[in-house]
């Protein structure tokens, strides 16, 4: 998931998010009044947002060749914002600084809004040439908001100010973040140092497009295509949408499975083929890795190296010490001890998970050794003849549409949401798969917000799932209702059928959902302080996950696709029995990913080789040679198309400590998962306020103390350490 607001969308846009400006924050009224009202009347990526639910992004009126002209206008107006903030001649106040930034770049974050769905969800050539001509613009304006000496001058007045006279709590918080913004960023170096920070800068968001543009390449690249007597093994509803994609893609008659986890996870889980699997997981795995003018280790090791030169500037050992600094980690050292807490009991669980599927090869006649194209599929005939538990037969109970109204049903017990579809056409929509829900509050009416889905992979959209917000709430000039989109790439059905999922698919569903509610629940006064700190904003979204497994959601609305009949307390049995299966495999994929980020970030980024780093960094740590990390270097796309996760991967882990230890609270609360004492603490002090309340006092607000890594290992049936 991606977020940022206005004051992150002027100042770090091109360094942190590499033009991804899907999350930007937008106004949907007129807060100024600029030159070029004419252009504005033939430039819709420009006007004010109108319509109903307080204003609406003009999706069915975005067109990509607006976009230079746009920009154009919009960056010049916002550095036109800042430097009005920076010389105005009245002594430096929280309203006339820091407020007045808030209002700052409208315009900018309205187009922003707009770029952000074509990188995203439409992209094309012309979207990636653009994406590449932008960088730069975005480079150049970032650096002349952040080292503006006079603007940086007036906030660091405002933040002595504050720390004599507390403003308040929120305040507080918005003029701190504002401050380390600015701190980390440059804004006290000199001016040649300052050039030479911007001049990198520069240079990194460049290189992130490019970056991201070849793993695109990659995954539309590689398809690998099925004849009938292939299909061994493969379940009905992956075969027809297969068969969908291959004929879209003039291959009548053949299977098509394309280079994107939603397709590449139920090939290996079911196919028989073992040599396709093989060809089918080299070709996932080796997206930016293939040597050709689309690799991106060459592009790894720029970028490791330009991230050290450019903290090293502001005085700083490494990435890492930089970027955590103001997370709740705080230290490198902090995050690598959680990781290597766990890493030992994921990795033995790996030893017993493969001597169980190399027995069930054995017992088969096989002969074989388990290799990573064979973990999935083996894994399935372990959890069969452990669990008795096919996953096939329980994705016919995860239909798309069911778990959706799941979601809704969840959202009105804990947040008091109500969800209700508005009619097609109602509410403009950028592709035609995309519904629009409005938000209201059950007991009052009040209007919330819209929440938009866009469940389907297709050409141009990147991989995996994400949550994105148009519009964030806000009250401190009028309040604004918010826009908020789910996006996931699952394989559109053949006409007719139902959309069946599996349940790691379902659990992501939920997980994404966890994100929007998080927006929707804001009740912030201050656009930027929709934000978040990177470690803790991962914790919301995977709480909510744990709703998918309660009775209700069960019993109300997985119904076989077929049949209509309620899914058997026996195979919900099963299911809460193998809760814990294979989690050596799922918890060591992610971990590996996130030491590696760490690890990266932490050597000497000179004459390094990613390859051979990732390679021989992997042996060190005796990561099992039967699988590989979830994202592979040359396409970690969290951490080196943007900075949005660069050091910071091993979040998902620090917010599953808060995770396993929150829901804890809910089992041990009278009324379960829906008690409504524990539901009203969950709203009020863990989505509610955002980042308007440092994260460590809001957690302990809701659970009364700091959490522990002890129920984490209890989730994932490892050993719990013993206390010191």
């Amino acid at each position: 998931m991606k977020s940022f607001n206005k004051h992150t969308l002027a100042v770090g846009l091109a360094m942190a998010m590499s033009l991804s400006f899907g999350a930007a924050t937008a106004s949907a009224h007129a807060g100024h009044e600029h030159e070029s009202v004419q252009v504005e009347q033939v430039n819709p990526l420009l006007a004010e947002w109108t319509g109903p639910y307080g204003g609406v992004p003009a999706f069915d009126k975005m067109n990509l060749k607006d976009a230079s002209a746009a920009f154009d206008i919009a960056i010049k107006e916002n550095l036109a914002d800042y430097e009005k903030i920076a010389n105005n001649p009245e002594p430096a106040t929280f309203e006339n600084t820091i407020v007045a930034m808030e209002s700052a770049g409208e315009r900018l974050g309205r187009a922003g809004t707009y770029f952000g769905i074509w990188s995203s969800n439409l992209s094309s050539p012309e979207v990636r040439k653009l994406q590449m001509e932008l960088s730069p613009k975005f480079s150049d304006m970032s650096a002349k908001i952040s080292q503006n000496k006079k603007l940086f001058a007036r906030v660091k007045k405002v933040y002595q100010d504050a720390l004599k006279t507390p403003l308040d709590a929120d305040q507080q918080r918005l003029t701190l973040t504002t401050y380390e913004g600015f701190a980390m960023r440059g804004a006290d170096l000199d001016p040649e140092k300052q050039k030479k920070y911007a001049a990198i800068s520069k240079e990194l968001g460049q290189i992130y497009n490019k970056f991201s543009n070849n793993v695109l390449h990659d995954e539309e690249g590689y398809v690998t295509f099925l004849s009938k007597d292939q299909l061994s093994g493969l379940p009905e509803s992956f075969t027809k949408s297969a068969a969908k994609i291959a004929a879209d893609k003039g291959q009548e008659g053949k299977y098509a499975v394309t280079n994107t986890r939603s397709s590449m996870d139920p090939f290996l889980t079911f196919s028989d083929e073992r040599e396709l699997r093989k060809i089918v997981w080299t070709n996932y795995y080796s997206r930016g890795d293939n040597g050709d003018e689309y690799d991106n280790n060459e592009l790894i090791a720029k970028i490791l190296k330009l991230r050290k030169e450019r903290v090293g500037i502001l005085g700083y050992d490494n990435y890492a010490e930089w970027r955590l600094q103001n997370r709740m980690a705080k230290t490198p050292e902090n995050a690598m001890g959680l990781m290597e807490a766990v890493w030992p009991a994921a990795i033995a669980r790996v030893k017993e998970e493969v001597a169980d599927m190399q027995a069930v090869a054995d017992e088969l006649g096989h002969g074989i050794t388990i290799e990573p194209w064979d973990y999935r599929y083996y894994a399935e005939k372990v959890r069969k003849k452990k669990y008795d538990l096919d996953s096939n037969e329980v994705k016919q109970y995860l239909q798309l549409d069911n778990l959706t109204e799941a979601m809704f049903y969840v959202a009105g017990e804990l947040f008091n949401f109500k969800f209700t579809a508005i009619e097609k056409g109602k509410v403009p929509v950028f592709h035609e798969d995309v519904n629009v829900w409005e938000v209201t509050d059950k007991s009052s009416g009040e209007h919330i917000g819209l929440w938009y889905l866009d469940p389907y992979a297709r050409q141009g959209k990147r991989s995996g799932a994400w949550a994105t917000s148009y519009r964030s709430h806000e009250t401190y000039n009028g309040k604004q209702t918010v826009l908020s989109s789910n996006n996931s790439n699952f394989i559109k059905p053949a006409p007719g059928e139902a959309l069946l999922v599996s349940w790691d698919d379902a659990n992501t569903f939920f997980h994404e959902f966890g994100h929007a509610l998080h927006a929707l629940a804001s009740n912030v006064r201050y656009p930027s302080l929709n934000g978040g700190v990177r470690d803790y904003t991962e914790f919301q979204s995977q709480l909510l996950e744990r709703w998918l497994s309660t009775d209700v959601v069960i019993n109300k609305y997985m119904k076989h696709s077929k049949t209509g009949e309620v899914i058997p307390k026996a195979l919900i049995a099963k299911i809460k029995k193998a809760a814990t299966f294979n989690q050596g495999f799922s918890t060591t994929e992610y971990l590996a990913s996130a030491l590696m980020d760490m690890k990266f970030h932490l050597a000497d980024p000179e004459g390094i080789d990613p390859d051979k780093f990732e390679r021989e960094t992997l042996a060190a740590l005796n990561m099992p040679k039967e699988l590989v990390m979830r994202h592979r270097t040359p396409h970690f796309g969290h951490v080196f198309s943007s900075e949005g996760y660069a050091t910071a991967y091993y979040g998902y882990m620090w917010a599953d400590v808060l995770t396993a230890d929150a829901a804890e609270a809910f089992k041990e609360a009278p009324g379960g998962f829906y008690d409504k004492e524990v539901a009203a603490k969950l709203v009020k002090y863990l989505f509610a306020p955002r980042n308007a309340m440092d994260p460590a006092e809001a957690y302990r607000k809701f659970r009364g103390r700091d959490a522990t890594i002890d129920a984490l290992m209890r989730d994932r049936g490892f050993p719990v350490p013993e206390k010191k």
